[in-house]
Protein backbone atom coordinates (compact mmCIF):
# COMPACT_ATOMS: atom_id res chain seq x y z
CA UNK A 1 0.00 0.00 0.00
CA UNK A 2 1.15 3.53 -0.74
CA UNK A 3 2.01 5.86 2.11
CA UNK A 4 0.43 8.79 0.22
CA UNK A 5 -3.00 9.34 -1.31
CA UNK A 6 -4.75 11.88 -3.51
CA UNK A 7 -8.32 12.50 -2.38
CA UNK A 8 -11.07 14.08 -4.45
CA UNK A 9 -14.52 15.49 -3.83
CA UNK A 10 -16.64 18.22 -5.38
CA UNK A 11 -18.99 21.00 -4.30
CA UNK A 12 -21.68 23.09 -5.93
CA UNK A 13 -19.91 26.45 -5.54
CA UNK A 14 -16.37 27.77 -5.57
CA UNK A 15 -16.89 29.29 -2.12
CA UNK A 16 -17.91 25.90 -0.69
CA UNK A 17 -14.84 24.29 -2.26
CA UNK A 18 -12.48 26.90 -0.82
CA UNK A 19 -14.02 26.59 2.64
CA UNK A 20 -13.90 22.78 2.60
CA UNK A 21 -10.33 22.63 1.29
CA UNK A 22 -9.20 25.41 3.61
CA UNK A 23 -10.52 23.61 6.66
CA UNK A 24 -8.76 20.39 5.69
CA UNK A 25 -5.43 22.14 5.16
CA UNK A 26 -5.71 24.30 8.30
CA UNK A 27 -6.41 21.17 10.38
CA UNK A 28 -3.35 19.52 8.77
CA UNK A 29 -5.51 16.72 7.38
CA UNK A 30 -4.12 17.54 3.92
CA UNK A 31 -0.89 19.16 2.79
CA UNK A 32 -2.62 21.16 0.09
CA UNK A 33 -5.52 21.24 -2.32
CA UNK A 34 -6.29 22.33 -5.84
CA UNK A 35 -9.73 23.53 -6.87
CA UNK A 36 -11.03 23.59 -10.43
CA UNK A 37 -14.36 24.06 -12.17
CA UNK A 38 -15.41 20.85 -13.92
CA UNK A 39 -18.32 19.68 -16.05
CA UNK A 40 -19.95 16.62 -14.54
CA UNK A 41 -22.15 13.89 -15.98
CA UNK A 42 -23.77 11.69 -13.34
CA UNK A 43 -26.61 9.67 -11.88
CA UNK A 44 -28.12 11.20 -8.73
CA UNK A 45 -31.22 9.98 -6.89
CA UNK A 46 -32.10 7.82 -9.88
CA UNK A 47 -31.90 10.67 -12.37
CA UNK A 48 -29.35 11.39 -15.09
CA UNK A 49 -27.82 14.84 -14.87
CA UNK A 50 -25.11 17.19 -16.00
CA UNK A 51 -23.76 20.33 -14.46
CA UNK A 52 -20.81 22.33 -13.26
CA UNK A 53 -19.11 21.43 -10.00
CA UNK A 54 -15.99 22.57 -8.19
CA UNK A 55 -13.57 19.67 -7.85
CA UNK A 56 -11.20 19.56 -4.90
CA UNK A 57 -8.07 17.41 -5.06
CA UNK A 58 -6.19 17.03 -1.77
CA UNK A 59 -2.89 15.31 -0.93
CA UNK A 60 -2.38 13.51 2.38
CA UNK A 61 -0.81 10.44 3.93
CA UNK A 62 -2.58 7.09 4.11
CA UNK A 63 -2.34 7.41 7.89
CA UNK A 64 -4.26 10.73 7.91
CA UNK A 65 -6.83 9.64 5.31
CA UNK A 66 -9.45 8.35 7.80
CA UNK A 67 -9.48 11.71 9.61
CA UNK A 68 -9.65 13.61 6.32
CA UNK A 69 -12.54 11.44 5.14
CA UNK A 70 -14.42 12.02 8.41
CA UNK A 71 -13.88 15.78 8.12
CA UNK A 72 -15.01 15.89 4.49
CA UNK A 73 -18.15 13.87 5.17
CA UNK A 74 -19.07 15.97 8.24
CA UNK A 75 -18.21 19.41 6.82
CA UNK A 76 -19.45 18.86 3.26
CA UNK A 77 -22.66 20.72 2.31
CA UNK A 78 -24.05 17.63 0.52
CA UNK A 79 -25.69 14.72 2.35
CA UNK A 80 -23.81 12.04 0.40
CA UNK A 81 -20.72 13.54 -1.26
CA UNK A 82 -18.30 11.59 -3.37
CA UNK A 83 -15.05 11.15 -1.45
CA UNK A 84 -12.49 8.96 -3.24
CA UNK A 85 -8.82 8.30 -2.64
CA UNK A 86 -6.23 6.86 -4.98
CA UNK A 87 -2.71 5.86 -3.97
CA UNK A 88 0.21 7.98 -5.06
CA UNK A 89 2.48 5.17 -6.20
CA UNK A 90 5.20 7.35 -7.64
CA UNK A 91 6.22 10.91 -6.83
CA UNK A 92 9.20 13.15 -6.28
CA UNK A 93 10.74 12.51 -2.87
CA UNK A 94 10.62 16.22 -1.99
CA UNK A 95 6.91 16.29 -2.79
CA UNK A 96 6.23 13.26 -0.61
CA UNK A 97 8.30 14.82 2.20
CA UNK A 98 6.23 18.02 1.88
CA UNK A 99 3.00 16.02 2.20
CA UNK A 100 4.28 14.12 5.24
CA UNK A 101 5.78 17.16 6.95
CA UNK A 102 2.70 19.29 6.31
CA UNK A 103 0.20 16.85 7.83
CA UNK A 104 2.43 16.04 10.79
CA UNK A 105 3.27 19.67 11.56
CA UNK A 106 7.01 19.19 11.06
CA UNK A 107 7.16 22.35 8.95
CA UNK A 108 5.84 25.90 9.38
Amino acid sequence: MSDYVQVSTATETEEQAIALAGGAVQKRLAAGAQIAAVKSVFWHLGEYGTGEEWQIVLKTTAERYPELETYLLEAHPWDNPEVCAVPITLGAERCKEWIRDSVTGRQG
